[in-house]
């Protein structure tokens, strides 16, 4: 791709994975613009470096970008997409854009149900250690990168989280592939677990043969997918919480949690392929405190006591398991409330059983689940009808499991907090307000 003063458009500007690629193109010396449907931390930080943005639709006639690339939330019939086609200008969802530059670089791509964020993260502070010095796409804001989701390389490497929302990945040819795990989500995209792990293993496919592909021994259809490859195969390398490293890795970091140990264990495993000393690796991921929304601890004040908050991206019932048992091994002696809002009713809907195992089995000392977080674009009435926090709640069927209104949180918190309590507030939708709420009113009283 040219570099220099071209012009491009993004429509969808503030999505995690938009504004990282809107980062790189300023990082390039291009005119970066953009629209969305609303102003957000990121839209003010893209601003600030320069970027100019709308919110809502606006004639390109007078911009006349030589190329829009928009987000996979926005409809055929927006209006700025039509009139961008109707003007002749190039136009590439997000995906095929991003898949544009791992056609030009060494690139590594991290992708499974969970853990993408944290292991493209942990990676891509291995290779700054180790002085190769990636260009990096991630799908969260990184501390290390001053609390941005996009770095700026000037080595052959390319760093990427690949969603499998709407085949996305399918976009993406890297050198090197990393698959956590793969587990039933995205229902409106998949019909059944046989036709995700297809998928998985359409994209595993994309790597060529002197590429490897890294993945958890420990999960079934990742394990699948390797063996499903066919001839000529790239390299093959599995990981394992049971391999004697673990015990190092458990020893050293500061995330807790099994899952976090085994996303360490990808991201040695990649670092080795590079010749990455283990010292370097294992200097890096003891220094690794974690990412925007990923078990992200900080203090808070609440009502003049103070507590510990934990802001948590988890949306999908095996993440709600893994950080509350997280948040236990952590904190074995302390009370934790954990206020969860579910994220869109489709999910909630067809998981429900997930989710009312997750919550009844959670060990921690109160749940509040608040009003699910309905998703423009990928509602359906129908099931939204069907499906509702207090439905689930009553079929949870706890005294500890409480349905809260989210306009009534922070009162309840408030009468209910002690002091010295974890407040795990947990969701992928606008929930994690309330983290920031507690965590001003602490810098407000310091």
């Amino acid at each position: 791709m040219k570099v220099g003063h071209n012009k491009i458009h993004f429509i969808g500007i503030g999505g995690i994975g938009v504004s990282a690629l809107a980062r790189y193109y300023l990082s390039r010396g291009w005119l970066v613009s953009g629209s969305d449907i609303a102003v957000s931390e990121i839209t003010k930080d893209l601003k600030l470096m320069g970027a100019k943005i709308h919110t809502g639709s606006k004639s390109l006639k007078k911009l006349r970008p030589d190329m829009v690339v928009y987000s996979p939330a926005v409809k055929e019939a927006d209006p700025e997409l039509t009139e961008a086609r109707e003007l002749g200008i190039k136009t590439m969802s997000y995906p095929k854009a991003l898949g544009e530059l791992t056609k030009i670089y060494k690139t590594i791509a991290v992708a499974g149900a969970h853990g993408k964020s944290t292991t493209t993260a942990m990676i891509a502070l291995i290779m700054i250690k180790a002085k190769l010095d990636p260009t990096v796409i991630v799908g969260t804001k990184v501390r290390e990168f001053k609390n941005s989701n996009f770095r700026a390389g000037k080595s052959e490497y390319l760093v990427i989280e690949a969603c499998e929302y709407e085949r996305s990945f399918l976009n993406y040819w890297p050198a090197i592939t990393v698959i956590t795990n793969i587990e039933m989500d995205h229902m409106e995209c998949y019909e059944n677990e046989a036709k995700l792990v297809e998928v998985f293993r359409e994209f595993a496919g994309h790597l060529p043969t002197s590429g490897k592909l890294v993945f958890c021994g420990d999960d079934v259809n990742a394990a699948k997918v390797a063996a499903l490859l066919e001839a000529p195969r790239p390299t093959l390398e599995s990981y394992s919480v049971k391999q004697a490293e673990a015990g190092e890795l458990r020893k050293i970091m500061s995330i807790p949690g099994e899952h976090n140990v085994a996303n360490g264990l990808a991201a040695r495993a990649v670092a080795k392929t590079l010749g990455v000393k283990d010292e370097v690796i294992f200097y890096s991921l003891a220094k690794y405190h974690g990412s925007w929304r990923r078990f992200d601890e900080s203090k808070g004040e609440i009502g003049g006591k103070k507590v510990t908050v934990v802001s948590d991206y988890g949306h999908h019932p095996t993440q709600i398991k893994l950080t509350m048992e997280a948040a236990r091994a952590k904190w074995p002696k302390k009370k934790i409330i954990c206020v969860f809002q579910p994220h869109q009713a489709y999910r909630t809907h067809l998981l429900f059983d997930g989710f009312v195992k997750s919550l009844k089995d959670a060990p921690v000392d109160k749940i509040m689940v608040t009003d699910i977080y309905q998703v423009a674009g990928r509602e359906s009435a129908e099931i939204s009808q069907k499906v509702s926090s207090q439905k689930l709640v009553k079929a949870v069927g706890k005294e500890s499991v409480v349905y809260v209104p989210q306009t009534e949180i922070y009162g309840l918190l408030k009468s209910e907090v002690k002091g010295g309590e974890i407040l795990l507030v947990m969701g992928a939708g606008n929930i994690y307000e309330l983290s920031k709420k507690l965590l001003i009113l602490k810098k407000q009283h310091a």
